[in-house]
């Protein structure tokens, strides 16, 4: 095992997640339009909270993800690499007598994270504020510290000046968080059954398959794609779930692997990674809801896979 895996899953690890996009909303009318069109219940936002959310089209399908945090002033978004120019795009498509203006800050603005069970201990040592709950954040002498993680390990943010990375990250290792790679945090994440848009997440995925209930609030009022949320509340199901799986032996799976149960093909792989805590194969996969229990013992591409 390597030290940036075994410092995620035992002390505290730092990545560098500027490759991601960040947009500031701002304008009178910003939290009415992010309401509109996310899954999540914006307008009950107040400064230094926040939230994950989806956007869907109007057929329900998950376009992006985005970490939501409710600034002072304005509003920080925060989505994966590839969904970075299409969430401006999307929300500047439906600007159209609002008070909103976006502003990519992608590029002046870095993301580093420290995550595992002693992050925590890292902000503290560094006098970093410790937000309590997830998307949670605080503004800290021109920089932001947000709960948040990518992992699915104790996980926090700090949204720095991008020419200030190396220093921070300097920081973090005085207080003796441990670099990872990228790889490494993949594979935790898929221990950790943590879905990425783009690899387990993508824009034919429906929210209630990703089994990720805190991305939408079923009370709020309408937004983009909501009819077909609540139709698919009111009916009960989907017809499939996303699952985390453990499969014998250490050959990885590629994305779209079958999977089988009593000999028939229900469902495919999405990502897989070798874990060696567990000395097999993990993976993350949408199976067929009636196989989507724990302890359901499947098939994957001819090795058996448990849910």
């Amino acid at each position: 095992m390597s030290a940036g895996y075994d410092a995620l899953r035992a002390s505290a690890a730092w990545l560098d997640l500027s490759a991601r996009g960040r947009i500031y909303t701002t304008g009178a009318d910003s939290a009415r339009l992010l309401h509109a069109m996310t899954t999540n219940h914006v307008q009950q936002l107040k400064p230094g909270m926040g939230c994950y959310a989806f956007f869907l089209n109007a057929q329900g399908h998950i376009l992006a993800d985005v970490n939501l945090l409710r600034l002072d002033d304005r509003f920080l978004l925060d989505t994966e690499p590839e969904t970075r120019e299409l969430v401006y795009r999307h929300l500047d498509k439906y600007i159209i007598a609002d008070d909103v203006a976006l502003e990519d800050a992608s590029e002046a603005l870095a993301c580093l994270a420290v995550e595992g069970p002693h992050a925590a201990d890292v902000l503290a040592a560094i006098g970093a504020p410790v937000p309590d709950t997830d998307y949670a954040h605080a503004a800290w002498s021109g920089r932001i510290v947000e709960r948040a993680s990518s992992t699915g390990q104790p996980g926090f943010r700090i949204f720095v000046p991008a020419q200030a990375k190396a220093e921070w990250i300097g920081r973090f290792e005085s207080a003796g968080a441990v670099p990872v790679t990228p790889d490494e945090a993949r594979t935790v994440r898929i221990e950790q059954g943590k879905p990425r848009y783009g690899e387990d997440i993508c824009n034919t995925t429906l929210p209630q398959e990703t089994r990720v209930t805190d991305a939408v609030h079923f009370a709020k009022g309408c937004y983009l794609g909501q009819e077909i949320v609540e139709r698919i509340r009111s009916r009960g199901h989907v017809n499939r779930l996303l699952v985390r799986l453990e499969i014998e032996g250490a050959g990885l799976l590629p994305g779209g692997a079958r999977i089988e149960a009593e000999g028939k093909e229900s469902g495919e792989v999405t990502s897989s990674a070798f874990s060696p805590a567990l000395g097999k194969t993990v993976a993350l996969a949408y199976v067929r809801a009636q196989y989507a229990a724990a302890g359901a013992v499947l098939s994957a591409a001819g090795r058996t896979a448990i849910v």
